[in-house]
């Protein structure tokens, strides 16, 4: 490596630095003829010198600024004059070193300035990561926020929704009081009078003539056993005793038996003993639930076959009813003020009423499975008194 060889050292600001500059420049020279064999030691060691003789970096700053146009020559190319410049660069880099060091360790304002520096990166730290965390804080309230809103509106939807139940609750059992009044004014109050009226003539025909009196008497009695299967029929509607007297098994089988009957659609019924021991208002919810999809099944389904099975699940009791009727959106009816689906929403009432849950599946091909599960103890649970509405859900 050629270096320029100039008797003339640029003089620096303060005299006092010439040997320092020679030093300098002849260390340099050796250590860029190495090539890249060289290493820094010999710019920690001359470093070291110098912070002993008390230099600072600015003074060897200066030094190094008065040799590098030195170091270029014209009989290289400007490349390689280039990387002679940023190997000087590195080896001062080097030198002041243990300048800095020394600077540090004589000057405690320097010490302590890193000091501060380092409590001030380290409080920008816990900044940003208090930023962060707010951050998250403040999504996570949004989040919450957009979910109670959710809710709320879900609420004010159920709201609405089990007022609008409770408007139809009324009128149903308004048109149903008064089909029943009229059906005993029609039929029952007839019957009684041609009762009546056959007994007169009894009476009278008794005392004058015997003859024919078997034919009538058995004719009343058969207005008579008419005017009880009414009777019979009303009271079924409206409660069966058997629910009350016998228990839910015995309740459904003879209803279930009735529907075939009536509708020619063939149910198949299977539940467990143990649902007896049900307290009174929770089996009366299984009879509705049981009456009413039945019910529904008749006027929509179009079914051949139902299976009403009521099982045991740990804490619960299951009812499930299913139909190989045709399918049906059942969010859609759920969520609908059509009247053709208060039995939907009325079975989910009754469940819900006594702590349970409804759900419905249809499938197009796969028929309807209504479920109701309720919990199967029958210890007290504290909750607010039995309003009107869920009153009216018990009858």
């Amino acid at each position: 490596m050629t270096l320029v060889h100039s008797n003339h050292v640029p003089h620096p600001m303060n005299m006092s630095l010439y040997p320092v500059t020679a030093k300098y420049q002849g260390t340099l020279r050796k250590y860029l003829k190495q090539g890249s064999q060289a290493d820094y030691r010999s710019a920690h060691t001359l470093g070291t010198h110098f912070s002993e003789l008390g230099l600072n970096s600015l003074d060897l700053a200066r030094i190094h600024e008065s040799i590098v146009p030195n170091l270029r020559s014209s009989r290289r190319s400007p490349e390689r004059n280039d990387e002679m410049v940023k190997r000087a660069k590195s080896f001062f880099e080097q030198l002041i070193t243990p300048i800095r060091r020394a600077m540090i360790h004589r000057d405690p304002n320097i010490s302590e300035l890193r000091k501060r520096t380092a409590e001030l990166a380290l409080s920008n730290r816990n900044l940003k990561q208090e930023i962060k965390q707010r951050k998250s804080s403040d999504a996570a309230l949004q989040k919450s926020e957009q979910h109670y809103r959710l809710l709320f509106e879900k609420s004010r939807k159920q709201q609405e929704q089990l007022r609008y139940l409770s408007h139809q609750i009324i009128i149903e059992n308004e048109e149903q009081r008064k089909q029943i009044s009229r059906e005993l004014h029609d039929e029952i109050a007839q019957i009684l009078v041609g009762i009546n009226v056959h007994l007169s003539a009894l009476k009278v025909e008794s005392a004058i003539n015997t003859k024919g009196l078997t034919k009538k008497i058995a004719i009343t009695q058969r207005l008579i056993e008419r005017s009880m299967k009414i009777v019979r029929r009303f009271a079924t509607q409206l409660r069966p005793t058997v629910l009350d007297d016998l228990g839910i098994i015995p309740a459904l089988k003879t209803y279930v038996n009735d529907f075939m009957k009536r509708t020619g659609i063939q149910v198949q019924f299977t539940a467990f003993p143990e649902v007896e021991e049900l307290n009174s208002t929770k089996r009366t919810v299984l009879f509705r639930v049981a009456q009413a999809a039945l019910a529904n099944i008749t006027q929509h389904a179009e079914a051949t076959r139902v299976r009403v099975t009521i099982k045991k699940s740990r804490r619960l009791v299951c009812m499930e009813i299913h139909d190989n009727g045709k399918s049906f959106d059942v969010e859609q009816a759920l969520h609908s003020k059509m009247n053709e689906h208060l039995g939907l929403i009325g079975m989910r009432e009754r469940v819900e009423m006594v702590g349970g849950s409804f759900s419905v599946e249809s499938k197009p091909g796969s028929g309807t499975t209504i479920c109701a599960e309720i919990p199967s103890s029958n210890a007290h649970q504290s909750r607010a008194p039995v309003t009107d509405r869920e009153k009216l859900l018990l009858i």
